[in-house]
Protein backbone atom coordinates (compact mmCIF):
# COMPACT_ATOMS: atom_id res chain seq x y z
CA UNK A 1 0.00 0.00 0.00
CA UNK A 2 1.51 3.41 -1.02
CA UNK A 3 1.88 5.98 1.51
CA UNK A 4 -1.51 7.84 -0.26
CA UNK A 5 -3.70 5.07 -0.01
CA UNK A 6 -2.38 4.58 3.77
CA UNK A 7 -3.78 7.98 4.79
CA UNK A 8 -6.76 7.63 2.51
CA UNK A 9 -7.99 4.36 4.39
CA UNK A 10 -8.00 6.45 7.66
CA UNK A 11 -10.93 8.34 8.28
CA UNK A 12 -10.70 11.85 9.44
CA UNK A 13 -12.74 10.03 13.05
CA UNK A 14 -12.22 6.80 14.30
CA UNK A 15 -14.16 6.38 17.09
CA UNK A 16 -17.40 6.29 15.42
CA UNK A 17 -19.11 6.84 18.86
CA UNK A 18 -17.40 10.21 19.56
CA UNK A 19 -19.87 13.27 20.07
CA UNK A 20 -20.50 15.83 17.48
CA UNK A 21 -17.46 18.81 17.57
CA UNK A 22 -17.99 21.75 18.98
CA UNK A 23 -18.96 25.07 16.66
CA UNK A 24 -22.16 26.32 14.64
CA UNK A 25 -23.47 24.20 12.24
CA UNK A 26 -21.92 26.13 9.50
CA UNK A 27 -18.31 26.59 10.91
CA UNK A 28 -18.51 22.69 11.24
CA UNK A 29 -19.32 22.26 7.64
CA UNK A 30 -16.93 24.74 6.03
CA UNK A 31 -14.48 23.50 8.27
CA UNK A 32 -14.67 19.94 7.12
CA UNK A 33 -14.36 21.77 3.46
CA UNK A 34 -10.67 22.23 4.82
CA UNK A 35 -10.05 18.03 5.39
CA UNK A 36 -12.34 17.23 1.75
CA UNK A 37 -9.25 19.69 0.13
CA UNK A 38 -6.20 17.82 1.35
CA UNK A 39 -8.16 14.39 0.44
CA UNK A 40 -8.32 15.92 -3.21
CA UNK A 41 -4.75 17.16 -3.36
CA UNK A 42 -3.90 13.34 -2.15
CA UNK A 43 -4.70 12.66 -5.84
CA UNK A 44 -2.81 15.30 -7.12
CA UNK A 45 0.40 14.09 -6.37
CA UNK A 46 -0.90 10.54 -7.59
CA UNK A 47 -1.17 12.60 -11.27
CA UNK A 48 2.24 14.12 -10.50
CA UNK A 49 0.36 17.52 -10.61
CA UNK A 50 2.88 20.70 -10.90
CA UNK A 51 3.38 22.99 -8.09
CA UNK A 52 1.71 25.60 -10.37
CA UNK A 53 -0.90 23.56 -11.10
CA UNK A 54 -1.58 22.51 -7.55
CA UNK A 55 -1.79 26.06 -6.41
CA UNK A 56 -4.32 26.90 -9.14
CA UNK A 57 -6.79 23.66 -7.97
CA UNK A 58 -5.96 25.20 -4.47
CA UNK A 59 -7.39 28.64 -5.21
CA UNK A 60 -10.19 27.21 -7.76
CA UNK A 61 -11.88 25.78 -5.36
CA UNK A 62 -11.44 28.29 -2.79
CA UNK A 63 -13.33 31.00 -5.22
CA UNK A 64 -15.53 28.68 -6.43
CA UNK A 65 -16.97 26.31 -4.24
CA UNK A 66 -17.59 28.07 -1.30
CA UNK A 67 -19.72 31.25 -0.67
CA UNK A 68 -22.86 31.65 0.21
CA UNK A 69 -25.35 30.57 3.01
CA UNK A 70 -24.47 26.48 2.00
CA UNK A 71 -27.89 25.21 2.74
CA UNK A 72 -28.01 22.88 0.17
CA UNK A 73 -24.78 21.19 1.85
CA UNK A 74 -26.15 21.97 5.20
CA UNK A 75 -29.23 20.50 4.64
CA UNK A 76 -27.66 16.74 4.02
CA UNK A 77 -26.38 16.79 7.81
CA UNK A 78 -29.95 18.00 9.33
CA UNK A 79 -32.17 15.79 7.37
CA UNK A 80 -29.76 12.45 8.54
CA UNK A 81 -30.01 13.77 11.94
CA UNK A 82 -33.82 13.91 11.83
CA UNK A 83 -34.26 10.39 9.97
CA UNK A 84 -32.14 8.79 13.04
CA UNK A 85 -33.82 10.85 15.36
CA UNK A 86 -30.42 11.55 17.32
CA UNK A 87 -27.34 13.46 17.08
CA UNK A 88 -24.41 12.34 14.80
CA UNK A 89 -21.04 10.59 15.48
CA UNK A 90 -18.49 12.35 14.53
CA UNK A 91 -17.88 9.78 11.51
CA UNK A 92 -21.31 10.20 10.48
CA UNK A 93 -21.47 14.10 10.33
CA UNK A 94 -18.36 14.21 8.83
CA UNK A 95 -19.34 11.81 5.55
CA UNK A 96 -22.78 14.08 5.93
CA UNK A 97 -20.55 17.01 5.05
CA UNK A 98 -18.68 15.44 2.56
CA UNK A 99 -22.22 14.67 0.73
CA UNK A 100 -23.22 18.40 1.40
CA UNK A 101 -19.87 19.11 -0.20
CA UNK A 102 -20.60 17.40 -3.28
CA UNK A 103 -23.88 19.37 -3.55
CA UNK A 104 -22.19 22.44 -3.46
CA UNK A 105 -19.64 21.80 -6.26
CA UNK A 106 -22.40 21.31 -8.61
CA UNK A 107 -23.01 24.98 -8.28
CA UNK A 108 -19.86 26.16 -9.93
CA UNK A 109 -21.11 29.29 -11.65
CA UNK A 110 -19.00 31.19 -14.23
CA UNK A 111 -15.99 29.33 -14.28
CA UNK A 112 -14.24 28.56 -16.71
CA UNK A 113 -15.24 25.16 -18.56
CA UNK A 114 -11.98 22.91 -17.68
CA UNK A 115 -12.47 23.88 -14.04
CA UNK A 116 -16.36 22.89 -13.85
CA UNK A 117 -14.91 19.85 -15.34
CA UNK A 118 -12.86 19.34 -12.85
CA UNK A 119 -14.71 20.50 -9.83
CA UNK A 120 -17.64 17.90 -11.59
CA UNK A 121 -14.72 14.80 -11.37
CA UNK A 122 -13.72 15.66 -7.77
CA UNK A 123 -17.79 14.99 -6.76
CA UNK A 124 -17.34 11.19 -7.89
CA UNK A 125 -13.69 11.11 -6.64
CA UNK A 126 -15.20 12.00 -2.87
CA UNK A 127 -18.27 9.70 -3.49
CA UNK A 128 -15.89 6.90 -4.48
CA UNK A 129 -13.62 7.76 -1.73
CA UNK A 130 -15.83 7.71 1.08
CA UNK A 131 -18.56 5.81 0.08
CA UNK A 132 -17.32 3.14 -2.57
CA UNK A 133 -18.36 0.22 0.45
CA UNK A 134 -21.50 2.18 1.21
CA UNK A 135 -24.59 0.24 0.91
CA UNK A 136 -26.41 3.55 -1.52
CA UNK A 137 -22.99 4.16 -3.11
CA UNK A 138 -24.92 2.66 -6.42
CA UNK A 139 -27.47 5.55 -5.37
CA UNK A 140 -25.51 8.36 -3.99
CA UNK A 141 -24.02 8.21 -8.13
CA UNK A 142 -27.13 7.76 -9.73
CA UNK A 143 -28.81 10.87 -7.84
CA UNK A 144 -25.94 12.54 -8.95
CA UNK A 145 -25.67 11.92 -12.04
CA UNK A 146 -29.89 12.20 -12.48
CA UNK A 147 -29.78 15.41 -10.68
CA UNK A 148 -27.26 17.17 -13.04
CA UNK A 149 -29.00 16.15 -16.11
CA UNK A 150 -31.83 17.76 -14.51
CA UNK A 151 -30.32 20.49 -13.61
CA UNK A 152 -28.67 21.05 -16.98
CA UNK A 153 -32.21 20.89 -18.97
CA UNK A 154 -33.71 23.48 -16.73
CA UNK A 155 -30.23 26.08 -17.32
CA UNK A 156 -30.70 24.55 -21.14
CA UNK A 157 -34.98 26.21 -20.89
CA UNK A 158 -33.75 29.41 -19.64
CA UNK A 159 -30.91 30.04 -21.52
CA UNK A 160 -32.62 29.42 -24.82
CA UNK A 161 -35.90 31.16 -23.39
CA UNK A 162 -34.02 34.41 -22.02
CA UNK A 163 -31.23 34.81 -24.14
CA UNK A 164 -28.81 37.84 -23.11
CA UNK A 165 -29.13 40.75 -25.35
CA UNK A 166 -32.22 38.92 -27.86
CA UNK A 167 -35.57 40.34 -25.35
CA UNK A 168 -38.51 38.29 -27.16
CA UNK A 169 -41.22 37.99 -24.02
CA UNK A 170 -43.36 35.96 -26.26
CA UNK A 171 -40.68 33.13 -25.16
CA UNK A 172 -42.40 33.75 -21.88
CA UNK A 173 -45.06 31.86 -19.99
CA UNK A 174 -45.96 30.73 -16.70
CA UNK A 175 -45.50 27.04 -17.84
CA UNK A 176 -41.82 27.70 -18.93
CA UNK A 177 -40.94 29.33 -15.82
CA UNK A 178 -42.53 26.57 -13.83
CA UNK A 179 -40.62 23.91 -15.51
CA UNK A 180 -37.21 26.19 -15.21
CA UNK A 181 -37.78 26.64 -11.77
CA UNK A 182 -38.11 22.99 -11.33
CA UNK A 183 -35.56 21.73 -13.51
CA UNK A 184 -32.88 24.13 -12.99
CA UNK A 185 -33.38 24.45 -8.79
CA UNK A 186 -35.73 22.64 -7.10
CA UNK A 187 -33.93 19.20 -7.94
CA UNK A 188 -30.68 20.00 -7.01
CA UNK A 189 -31.83 22.56 -4.29
CA UNK A 190 -34.57 20.81 -2.50
CA UNK A 191 -34.73 17.03 -3.40
CA UNK A 192 -31.21 16.09 -3.26
CA UNK A 193 -29.81 16.81 0.11
CA UNK A 194 -32.53 15.29 1.46
CA UNK A 195 -32.59 12.14 -0.53
CA UNK A 196 -29.13 11.86 -0.39
CA UNK A 197 -29.83 12.13 3.71
CA UNK A 198 -32.23 9.43 3.17
CA UNK A 199 -30.00 7.00 1.05
CA UNK A 200 -27.26 7.50 3.65
CA UNK A 201 -29.70 6.26 6.50
CA UNK A 202 -31.04 3.07 4.52
CA UNK A 203 -34.13 4.75 3.84
CA UNK A 204 -35.46 2.43 0.93
CA UNK A 205 -38.86 2.51 0.16
CA UNK A 206 -39.78 4.21 -2.68
CA UNK A 207 -43.17 5.73 -1.71
CA UNK A 208 -41.13 7.76 1.38
CA UNK A 209 -38.80 8.82 -1.84
CA UNK A 210 -41.90 10.06 -3.56
CA UNK A 211 -43.66 11.79 -0.88
CA UNK A 212 -40.34 13.51 -0.25
CA UNK A 213 -40.09 14.65 -3.98
CA UNK A 214 -43.68 16.05 -3.91
CA UNK A 215 -43.12 18.63 -0.90
CA UNK A 216 -39.76 19.47 -2.35
CA UNK A 217 -40.48 20.72 -5.75
CA UNK A 218 -43.59 22.80 -3.49
CA UNK A 219 -40.91 23.63 -1.90
CA UNK A 220 -38.33 24.66 -4.10
CA UNK A 221 -41.08 26.08 -6.56
CA UNK A 222 -41.78 28.35 -3.55
CA UNK A 223 -38.53 29.08 -2.40
CA UNK A 224 -37.26 30.56 -5.84
CA UNK A 225 -40.80 32.36 -6.45
CA UNK A 226 -40.13 34.62 -3.29
CA UNK A 227 -36.47 34.92 -4.45
CA UNK A 228 -38.00 36.49 -7.46
CA UNK A 229 -39.87 38.69 -5.66
CA UNK A 230 -37.68 39.95 -3.13
CA UNK A 231 -35.06 40.70 -6.27
CA UNK A 232 -37.76 43.47 -7.38
CA UNK A 233 -38.98 44.44 -3.80
CA UNK A 234 -36.44 43.29 -1.11
CA UNK A 235 -34.59 45.83 0.42
CA UNK A 236 -30.60 45.73 -0.96
CA UNK A 237 -29.56 46.35 2.79
CA UNK A 238 -31.45 43.24 3.41
CA UNK A 239 -31.55 40.42 0.71
CA UNK A 240 -27.89 41.50 -0.02
CA UNK A 241 -27.75 42.53 -3.28
CA UNK A 242 -29.45 44.96 -5.78
CA UNK A 243 -32.10 42.92 -7.67
CA UNK A 244 -31.30 43.28 -11.67
CA UNK A 245 -33.76 40.65 -12.97
CA UNK A 246 -35.73 43.27 -15.07
CA UNK A 247 -32.70 44.74 -16.38
CA UNK A 248 -31.28 41.22 -17.72
CA UNK A 249 -34.41 39.24 -18.99
CA UNK A 250 -34.83 36.91 -16.56
CA UNK A 251 -37.94 34.85 -17.29
CA UNK A 252 -39.18 35.03 -13.17
CA UNK A 253 -42.53 34.99 -12.11
CA UNK A 254 -43.53 38.87 -11.75
CA UNK A 255 -42.84 38.75 -15.28
CA UNK A 256 -45.40 35.84 -16.58
CA UNK A 257 -47.25 36.68 -14.22
CA UNK A 258 -47.65 40.43 -15.55
CA UNK A 259 -48.05 38.96 -18.89
CA UNK A 260 -51.15 36.74 -17.94
CA UNK A 261 -52.78 40.56 -16.81
CA UNK A 262 -51.74 43.06 -19.06
CA UNK A 263 -53.75 44.79 -21.10
CA UNK A 264 -52.90 45.46 -24.88
CA UNK A 265 -51.36 48.68 -23.51
CA UNK A 266 -49.43 47.25 -20.57
CA UNK A 267 -48.09 44.64 -22.40
CA UNK A 268 -46.47 46.55 -25.30
CA UNK A 269 -45.08 48.80 -21.77
CA UNK A 270 -43.58 45.41 -20.62
CA UNK A 271 -42.25 44.43 -24.48
CA UNK A 272 -40.56 47.35 -25.13
CA UNK A 273 -39.02 48.49 -21.68
CA UNK A 274 -38.12 44.76 -20.46
CA UNK A 275 -34.42 43.59 -20.54
CA UNK A 276 -33.06 46.94 -20.75
CA UNK A 277 -30.38 48.27 -18.63
CA UNK A 278 -31.64 52.08 -18.46
CA UNK A 279 -33.11 53.13 -14.90
CA UNK A 280 -36.44 54.66 -16.95
CA UNK A 281 -37.34 52.11 -18.31
CA UNK A 282 -36.86 49.43 -15.53
CA UNK A 283 -39.02 51.97 -13.52
CA UNK A 284 -41.83 51.49 -16.30
CA UNK A 285 -41.46 48.04 -15.89
CA UNK A 286 -41.91 48.64 -12.20
CA UNK A 287 -44.83 50.77 -12.79
CA UNK A 288 -46.90 48.19 -15.06
CA UNK A 289 -46.40 45.71 -12.21
CA UNK A 290 -47.29 47.97 -9.65
CA UNK A 291 -50.96 48.82 -11.65
CA UNK A 292 -51.37 45.36 -11.93
CA UNK A 293 -50.65 44.72 -8.28
CA UNK A 294 -48.05 42.12 -8.61
CA UNK A 295 -46.83 42.24 -5.29
CA UNK A 296 -50.73 41.63 -3.71
CA UNK A 297 -50.86 38.50 -6.43
CA UNK A 298 -47.15 37.23 -5.07
CA UNK A 299 -48.58 37.87 -1.08
CA UNK A 300 -51.80 35.39 -2.00
CA UNK A 301 -49.58 32.84 -3.71
CA UNK A 302 -47.19 33.08 -0.50
CA UNK A 303 -49.89 32.50 1.78
CA UNK A 304 -51.46 30.00 -0.31
CA UNK A 305 -48.08 28.00 -1.10
CA UNK A 306 -47.48 27.88 2.82
CA UNK A 307 -50.61 26.39 3.39
CA UNK A 308 -50.34 24.04 0.80
CA UNK A 309 -46.56 22.82 1.66
CA UNK A 310 -47.63 22.39 5.17
CA UNK A 311 -50.97 20.07 4.01
CA UNK A 312 -48.16 18.04 1.77
CA UNK A 313 -45.92 17.62 5.12
CA UNK A 314 -49.06 16.56 6.99
CA UNK A 315 -49.69 13.55 4.24
CA UNK A 316 -46.20 12.08 4.73
CA UNK A 317 -45.88 8.93 6.22
CA UNK A 318 -43.79 9.29 9.66
CA UNK A 319 -43.65 5.76 10.28
CA UNK A 320 -41.12 6.33 6.77
CA UNK A 321 -39.69 9.51 7.03
CA UNK A 322 -40.13 12.39 9.67
CA UNK A 323 -42.41 15.23 9.09
CA UNK A 324 -40.12 17.18 10.81
CA UNK A 325 -37.01 16.78 8.78
CA UNK A 326 -39.00 18.71 6.14
CA UNK A 327 -40.65 21.47 9.00
CA UNK A 328 -37.02 21.98 9.51
CA UNK A 329 -35.96 22.43 5.93
CA UNK A 330 -38.93 24.64 4.89
CA UNK A 331 -37.84 26.79 7.86
CA UNK A 332 -34.15 26.79 7.34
Amino acid sequence: MSKNELKRSKSPSKDSNKKQKTGSEKEQFIASFEEIKKVLEQDLDDCRLPANGKEWFKKMFDETVQGGKMNRGLTVASALQSLLKRSLTDKELYEAHVLGWCIEMENVGMVAINDSFIVESAIYKLLKRYFKSHPAYVEFLELFHETTFQTELGQLMDLITAPEGDVDLSRFSIEKHAYIVEYKTAYYSFYLPIALAMRYAGVTDETAYNQAKKVLLALGEYFQVQDDYLDCYGLPEVIGKIGTDIEDNKCGWLIVQALSLANEEQREILDKNYGQKDPAKVALVKQVYKDLDIEGVYNKYEEESYERISALIKEIDDSLIPQDMFTKFMNR
